[in-house]
């Protein structure tokens, strides 16, 4: 009698305790956003709040109440498989999408469907889509992954749930692969190749995304306007503008969809606006850049003309909220919110704009159920409403 009532006191708690699914979650009873996790931190207006970290499976899995049970009962702790060294990430819909070099896979964390799979780990039927260096990767408006693999030195593409389709350019036509960007229509892939340092070869190279032909290339090795030094990564603006992280040159440069030099901005630096190691970008739905940066451990988030407006990060020799040592990959969902990739901290951050109320998005808890990033099965029919990311 003892025992039985021992077990109903234990799911008692851990039912009760049921929000707490996520280990990455962040949650503090005394105060909703704490300061140190709101950003710009307080007196000034909040635009951005972290939210929580991406570390392994078990972060996205459902937790069922007999999970629960057997570890409260035999002490074991909740386990899944961890990211490894995380690069790249591409969002969509609550799912999101990490390239890992070491596993060789890209890593797909799936919220509203509690589930985790991984793409590229093995070859299909036919021999082909397993990945060994997935770097830059990027999905279009139908949820086509598009991954530039640094090692096979080609895109390999796959559809939303991972069935290989297709192979994209020639490995002959690349140095060294990087970072990639999709237009939302799945119609063009911009690659951009880092080149060397005997190579004048640092440019993007442009394909039709569905027939693979090879359409043109744009930039070159040097410091003028639509020159590069070791390009490392892409990204297509809503208005169509593809922006190139120029990396040895320490700037971004806006060009149009033909890759004709519109502008540019950032040059070397410690201060605010400035660059010492930019990686990779990604952009918002109004239009405004972010860019990551591996030696300040941030990211920059600027406006489509170049103008600083929030740098959000440190760099730390320990894990924590908004803390990084070696950032790389980011990406901005639908809703606005931002996810960071950490390859030293083997994570990927989350945070949520503040013009986005919590309960909103893909991620929100209108969408996943009564706890945010919990285990409540998400409404069938329901479409998570939006609100207007910050400017």
């Amino acid at each position: 009698m003892k025992l039985t009532k021992s077990l109903v006191i234990i799911l008692a708690a851990i039912l009760a305790l049921g929000g707490c699914a996520m280990s990455g979650k962040k949650i503090d009873e005394g105060k909703k956003h704490p300061d140190d996790l709101t950003f710009p931190p307080p007196p000034d207006e909040p635009r951005f709040y972290y939210e929580f970290s991406i570390h392994s499976s078990a972060d996205v899995a459902e937790d069922t109440d007999s999970d629960k049970l057997r570890r409260a009962l035999t002490g074991e702790s909740r386990k899944g498989e961890g990211l490894s060294k995380p690069y790249s990430v591409a969002v969509q819909r609550g799912r999101v999408y990490v390239g890992d070099t070491v596993h060789k896979s890209v890593a797909v964390f799936d919220f509203p469907g509690h589930k985790y799979f991984k793409i590229g780990e093995e070859d299909d039927e036919n021999g082909n889509g397993k990945l060994q260096m997935p770097l830059g990767i990027d999905l279009d408006k139908q949820g086509t992954l598009y991954v530039f693999d640094g090692k096979l030195k080609q895109i390999e593409v796959y559809d939303r749930d991972g069935k290989f389709l297709r192979s994209i350019g020639d490995p002959n036509q690349f140095a060294r692969p990087a970072g990639i960007a999709v237009d939302p229509a799945g119609t063009r892939v911009y690659a951009v190749d880092i080149g060397g340092t005997s190579s004048d070869e640092h440019k993007v190279l442009v394909f039709d995304a569905q027939s693979g032909k090879h359409l043109f290339d744009f930039g070159k090795r040097g410091t003028g306007h639509g020159e590069f030094n070791l390009p490392r990564d892409t990204v297509i603006a809503p208005d169509g503008s593809v922006y190139v992280v120029d990396g040895g040159n320490f700037r971004v440069q806006k060009f149009d969809a033909e890759g004709k030099f519109i502008s540019t901005f950032g040059d070397i630096g410690r201060q605010p606006g400035q660059f010492s190691r930019p990686k990779e970008a990604a952009v918002d739905p109004a239009g405004n850049i972010y860019v990551v940066d591996a030696t300040f451990g941030n990211f920059q988030i600027f406006n489509p003309e170049g103008k600083l407006l929030l740098a959000i990060g440190s760099r730390s020799n320990s894990d924590g909220p908004a803390k990084f040592s070696l950032p790389a990959g980011i990406a901005v969902d639908e809703d606005g919110r931002v996810y960071v990739t950490d390859q030293y901290f083997r994570k990927v951050d989350v945070f949520r704009p503040a013009a986005l109320a919590e309960e909103d998005g893909f991620l929100g808890t209108k969408a996943l159920g009564k706890n945010a990033l919990g285990t409540k099965t998400p409404p069938e029919s329901s479409e998570p409403s939006k609100s207007e990311p910050s400017k």
